[in-house]
């Protein structure tokens, strides 16, 4: 199957990839091209970025949480526009471990069969830009780069210092970008903001996709992007009946969802409708309710005037209702958020709080599923991720948890998930086609919805 593709990748992290990649997706949208957007990882913030410039829902790639046959079906199955567009993570090379490049930008390169563009930030330095070059060309044997883009120029000696001591590195420039901070995209502490927050930044992004793509050399892009090998086809997946609904929390302070996951519950005969906790008194008739990430401590306040919807949401965990949590929909469930110097009520269907901290929590996890877990009774182990600065604190004595974690941190003493009624609610994110979560989720509002 023939699909047009590059991979975006970038020397670390802050080398601004995904401002460049949203340019590349405009110049493309400019010369008549559709863009399908892909994020390699487990972000929920950057694709919101690309979904807006391109017009298509970006998906993500992650090669711990899916698996190599997983992405690549994933890849193709999403791969209906004219040219997909790749973002990478962080450095090229970094995954899950120093050992190895798995789970990295390269991995997901290589599943993919992709070209590789490299983002250089020579902000700070001239000739021994070349040098980073190549040390990350001959890093691996095949490393699949096939271009340079240089950001943050600071003048035309600049460039051409830079540009002279590429010749000796063999690779094309596809773009030289000069240093503006007026084009930076505004972060956080989990790094961007999302854009379902901040409204302005829809048009942000695309002003500075716009600005920075006059300093791409687009029609070099379309000609490695169509200079791809084949790839397998994979067979379409074909919605079931609709059997039950579920409700997913969907605003300014839940908006962590994967497609994939509300595209998984849909095949799996599941109707979707969504509400905000922040703003809607009532939650639409529903079998189930899925509360994802994201950053409820920024709208705290507002979460805590919303009591009917607090009160709702216990009232119907309380009455056996179905309810997946994951991070941010965990912090909802707790009796109160502690965020800068206010504390704020929340739903108090866990005995915890939630407090702010300043460490990260940044890892790919895994985990044991113990036989009190609910819609994961046939799993014996997980994988996710974690990404937080909140902490879970007072925990009652008798709480339950349903994951034992062998790699991650959890809520607390390598323990997540908790679990009340027909609750579950954790720290880890999941990817819903690598685990049957999804399908026992939807089992159990069907048994719910007969009741």
């Amino acid at each position: 199957m023939k699909i047009p593709r590059i991979v975006l990748a970038g020397a670390t992290s802050g080398v601004g990839k995904t401002s460049i990649t949203s340019a590349i997706i405009h110049g493309l949208k400019e010369k008549g091209y559709s863009v399908q957007p892909f994020k390699v990882g487990p972000d929920f913030i950057d694709p919101s970025y690309l979904s807006a410039v391109s017009g298509s829902i970006a998906r993500n790639l992650d090669v711990w949480m899916m698996g190599k046959n997983r992405v690549l079906k994933n890849f193709v199955q999403n791969s209906r526009q004219d040219i997909s567009v790749i973002e990478g993570v962080m450095g090229y090379y970094d995954g899950f471990s120093g050992r190895s490049s798995f789970a990295s930008t390269y991995d997901v390169a290589n599943i993919t069969k992709s070209g590789v563009i490299l983002v250089l930030d020579a902000s700070k330095a001239a000739r021994s830009i070349a040098a980073t070059a190549l040390g990350f060309k001959n890093f691996e044997k095949n490393s699949r780069i096939c271009g340079i883009i240089l950001n943050k120029i600071g003048s035309k000696k600049h460039e051409t210092l830079c540009r002279d001591a590429l010749k000796k590195v063999g690779l094309p420039i596809f773009g030289v970008i000069p240093r503006n901070n007026d084009l930076n995209l505004e972060s956080r502490h989990l790094g961007l903001i999302p854009i379902r927050e901040q409204q302005s930044l829809d048009e942000k992004i695309k002003s500075i996709a716009r600005s920075l793509s006059g300093f791409i050399e687009i029609e070099k892009i379309i000609k490695l992007a169509n200079n791809t090998s084949d790839l397998p086809q994979v067979p379409d997946t074909k919605d079931r009946k609709i059997k039950t609904r579920i409700a997913v929390a969907m605003d300014e302070s839940f908006n962590f969802y994967y497609q994939d996951n509300l595209d998984s519950l849909r095949r799996l005969g599941a109707e979707i409708v969504f509400f905000s906790p922040v703003s809607d008194k009532k939650i639409p008739p529903c079998d189930g309710i899925y509360i994802g990430g994201g950053f409820p401590e920024v709208k705290a306040s507002l979460l805590q005037k919303n009591d009917a919807m607090k009160k709702l949401v216990k009232k119907y965990a309380q009455d056996g209702l179905p309810i997946y949590a994951e991070c941010g929909g965990l912090m909802y469930l707790t009796k109160s958020i502690s965020y800068k110097s206010g504390k704020f009520k929340m739903v108090g269907l866990f005995d915890a709080v939630t407090v702010m901290e300043k460490k990260l929590k940044l890892n790919y996890t895994s985990a044991k599923i113990r036989s009190n877990s609910p819609f994961s009774l046939q799993l014996k182990t997980i994988k996710g991720h974690e990404f937080h600065y909140s902490e879970l604190d007072l925990l009652s004595k008798d709480s339950r948890f349903a994951y034992d974690m062998s790699i991650g941190i959890g809520i607390k003493d390598k323990k997540d998930g908790l679990t009340i009624h027909n609750t579950l609610a954790s720290y880890m994110h999941v990817h819903f086609d690598s685990s049957p979560i999804a399908d026992n989720f939807v089992k159990s509002c069907i048994s719910y919805s007969r009741k």
